[in-house]
């Protein structure tokens, strides 16, 4: 590459998607926010927790603890435990453990799950600084905001290539909410994202090991990282999304820029946020849940089955379509056998269901042999449909689709508590996880939310 081309790809784009992405991050003023988006927020917020607090009993958690551990003690709480580490390693540790058990939320728009790398980055901010609850919630709808535009800036083939999007833009949602909370001007929010691009990776070919969760810890962490960095000064492409070699050049099929301007007329992304009540993939939740309709209305049981056929888009099946699972984990990414749970009467929400022993259960096994899986044009990723051939000759079939955003938030709300409850108050004890629930929902009145990770340890 001679010196000419070397110079023209460091010539900074003055229109970059990149820097208005970071300067509407960092610029965007404490009444852009509010009202709907920080209720959805705090929903979100509280669904993380639950999910975190049982993810923080999971093998690969303590792992990582204790590795991280090792290395030292420090200011930022680990959620679920009483200890405290370094910020970096605490957002790993906490962005690993919230992965854990597949049970985080969702946005369709992104292909992965928008929550998960920012929570644990503001609590660890939050508790080595001075930060308020508005600030708090302002950060995360920054971080969450940050990762839908990028997601869709990129398109659908990132994923479809094999990325891992959590852990991918996930690392650019860290480092948004992470520039938003330290206080980073415009250039340095670009800088941080060039540096979160430098470091973004993950691989959908992990998920059902140990190593899913774990990247996203390293998103958490690495974008945490590339913020600090960038307040120091270090430097980066200021359009690492669009550039020549950069991300949506080398992980993706193209580049579509998206006008900078969230809220106004318009919806946060986060007010399409997707809440998971299975735990596994969430692309199984449609099948499960038309599943579930066959064995509650039309009285199907798994012995009347001659031959059973599962209809998704044909992307999922890159994504969960494990034919005969061996372990627990791998049961979370196989249609196959969390359909025939649901058939069964087995109670996919429950965290103990997915086990190595339920792999290697002969009869759902038994009903994923008679089992097809069909893979189908659809403009819906997250549609499911489950056909029921029966041995004396009927046909029946039942289609969901669990994409579509709840209308009716303070159901939404109240079903995420009775799921923050089974999952938070066995770790917290049931007083202690009251009062934290009840601190998300006042959040954007307190004026020290570090008070969050503190009621999120075990007296």
């Amino acid at each position: 590459m001679g010196r000419a081309e070397i110079d023209s790809q460091r010539t900074e784009n003055p229109g970059s998607p990149t820097k208005d992405l970071a300067a509407w991050a960092v610029s965007a003023g404490p009444d852009s926010f509010g009202g709907t988006a920080h209720d959805w927020a705090a929903d979100a917020i509280l669904d993380w927790f639950a999910v975190t607090l049982a993810g923080s009993r999971e093998p690969l958690s303590l792992m990582l603890a204790e590795t991280a551990r090792e290395e030292g003690t420090g200011p930022a709480r680990l959620v679920g435990r009483r200890d405290a580490l370094s910020t970096l390693n605490a957002a790993l540790v906490n962005g690993a453990a919230s992965h854990a058990l597949d049970y985080d939320d969702v946005n369709s728009r992104m292909m992965g799950h928008p929550t998960v790398p920012l929570v644990p980055v503001l609590l660890a901010i939050a508790d080595t600084k001075p930060v308020s609850g508005r600030a708090f919630l302002d950060a995360f709808v920054v971080g969450y905001e940050t990762e839908i535009l990028a997601a869709e800036m990129i398109g659908y083939s990132h994923y479809d290539r094999g990325w891992h999007t959590t852990a991918t833009i996930g690392t650019l949602g860290a480092a948004a909410a992470s520039a938003r909370l330290l206080g980073l001007d415009a250039e340095q929010a670009a800088n941080a994202l060039g540096l979160a691009v430098a470091q973004a990776a993950g691989l959908k070919s992990m998920f059902g090991t140990m190593s899913k969760p774990f990247q996203v810890g390293k998103a958490a962490s690495n974008g945490l990282l590339a913020a600090r960095l960038a307040l120091k000064g270090m430097t980066s492409r200021t359009d690492a999304l669009e550039c020549a070699q950069g991300l949506a050049a080398t992980q993706s099929d193209g580049f579509t820029p998206i006008e900078i301007s969230p809220g106004g007329n318009s919806p946060y992304a986060v007010e399409g946020n997707l809440f998971k009540y299975h735990a596994a993939c969430y692309l199984t939740h449609s099948p499960i849940e038309a599943a579930r309709e066959l064995r509650r209305t039309r009285g199907v049981s798994p012995e009347a089955i001659e031959r059973l056929t599962i209809e998704v888009n044909k992307n999922t099946l890159t994504v969960c379509n494990i034919e005969r699972p061996e372990t627990g984990l791998q049961v979370k990414f196989s249609l196959r056998h969390t359909v025939a749970m649901a058939l069964n009467g087995l109670d996919t929400a429950d965290l103990g269901a997915y086990t190595d022993e339920i792999a290697q259960d002969a009869g759902l096994r038994d009903l994923g042999r008679r089992t097809v899986v069909v893979g189908i044009e659809d403009d819906s990723r997250t549609m499911g449909r489950v056909r029921a051939e029966l041995k004396d000759g009927t046909v029946v079939e039942e289609t969901r689709d669990v994409g579509v955003p709840a209308a009716d938030q303070p159901a939404q709300r109240a079903r995420l508590l009775e799921k923050f409850g089974i999952l938070g108050a066995p770790v917290l004890g049931a007083t202690r996880a009251d009062e934290l629930a009840g601190r998300i929902f006042t959040l954007a009145d307190m004026e020290d939310a570090s008070l969050l990770s503190a009621l999120a340890q075990p007296e």
